[in-house]
């Protein structure tokens, strides 16, 4: 697929330095001609900085690729990249992720996905002051906890997100509910992203499949919560860029409504594998793919490294992405194979760690 529309641009990617962020800047430099990317990204130790310096390593190998160490929670630093870049479209990834962390350290998600989340989008209103062409479209993630314990299932984008379980995902339907509003007073094309437990190499090492990697690594037990009776709809890294940059090209149309003032140019979807997998049968498969990559010795005792133990705070027994809106938009669906997944992770972490 080609990626015309994005020929030429200046890209702002918050959190380049991460998990998506990093793969998506890549993905930007393989397959789209003329770009230019502007990363910012805090670097902070919420998890292995090594694999934070490692995938910035790979990406300042691009010559128009320019990287900017600071917080997106500093006004001063956003306003200055907006003034000096004039980024056509942004990509905002940088976030404090995860859901057990928000219940111990609040403060990061309020500075990072609250007041940095305002900042972009104070950022992308002035880029139009003075007629100037400004932001063409501001895409952002926002994440499958949203849902929080909805029952029904698959989750839709139409369905009501009004009970978050967890601070990490009342920041992300905050988000959601501040770019709408900004969409409607402003008219910024905004489009938010909510993705479902994405993994693959050089992946965050606080997610399961990483952290049971670790751990079994060291001899260690690994917990398997809700005794095993959890779903989870885990989406390979390459298809969340896939969808991410499919998304970028065609921002919300402008228009109208009928009392002539404009409708919000406001879109959300979902991005997941729209096949969810039992929590006991995505370990049996990582623990297959860790002793065929050598990670792991071919005698491992599994049994006795696993306990099961009962749901945590925070966490939901399902996520179950209905990907229906994004296929019938832009003609893309996840495709990748939980084990095929697994497989390129396994690689991966034996050349990294071993």
């Amino acid at each position: 697929m080609s990626f015309n529309n994005l020929t030429g641009k200046t890209i702002l990617v918050t959190g380049a330095a991460g998990f998506i962020g990093s793969n998506l800047v890549k993905r930007l430099y393989d397959d789209v001609e003329d770009v230019t990317v502007i990363g910012i990204d805090n670097m902070n130790d919420y998890y292995d900085v090594r694999l934070k310096t490692a995938r910035l390593e790979e990406l300042s190998k691009n010559r128009s690729f320019v990287f900017v160490k600071g917080s997106i929670a500093d006004k001063n630093i956003i306003t200055e990249l907006f003034e000096t870049y004039k980024p056509q479209v942004v990509v905002n990834l940088a976030a404090q992720a995860g859901v057990r962390y928000s219940i111990t350290n609040p403060d990061a998600y309020i500075e990072s996905n609250l007041i940095g989340f305002y900042n972009i989008l104070e950022a992308c209103r002035h880029s139009y002051d003075n007629n100037a062409s400004g932001v063409e479209h501001l895409v952002y993630a926002s994440s499958s906890s949203v849902y929080g314990s909805n029952k029904k299932v698959p989750y839709s984008t139409e369905d009501m997100v009004d009970n978050p379980v967890s601070l990490y995902a009342a920041t992300k339907k905050s988000n959601e509910l501040m770019a709408h509003a900004y969409s409607k007073l402003y008219n910024i094309p905004s489009t938010g992203l909510r993705f479902f437990t994405v993994y693959g190499p050089a992946g965050r090492p606080d997610m399961a499949y990483f952290g049971f990697t670790n751990q079994l690594r060291e001899g260690k037990t690994i917990q398997i919560f809700n005794y095993g009776n959890c779903k989870r709809d885990f989406t390979y890294i390459d298809d969340i860029v896939e969808g991410v940059i499919r998304v970028m090209q065609k921002a919300p149309d402008k228009i109208n409504g009928k009392d002539g003032l404009p409708l919000p140019p406001y879109k959300v979807y979902n991005i997941g594998n729209n096949s969810p997998e039992n929590l006991l049968d995505f370990v049996t498969i990582l623990q297959e793919e860790l002793v065929r990559a050598g990670v792991l010795p071919e005698d491992y005792d599994f049994e006795a490294h696993k306990e099961l133990v009962p749901m945590q705070p925070g966490d939901v027994p399902v996520t179950y992405a209905d990907t229906s809106a994004l296929e019938a938009d832009f003609g893309f669906k996840p495709s990748t194979s939980l084990r095929e997944g697994l497989r390129k992770f396994a690689e991966w972490y034996k050349a990294f760690y071993m």
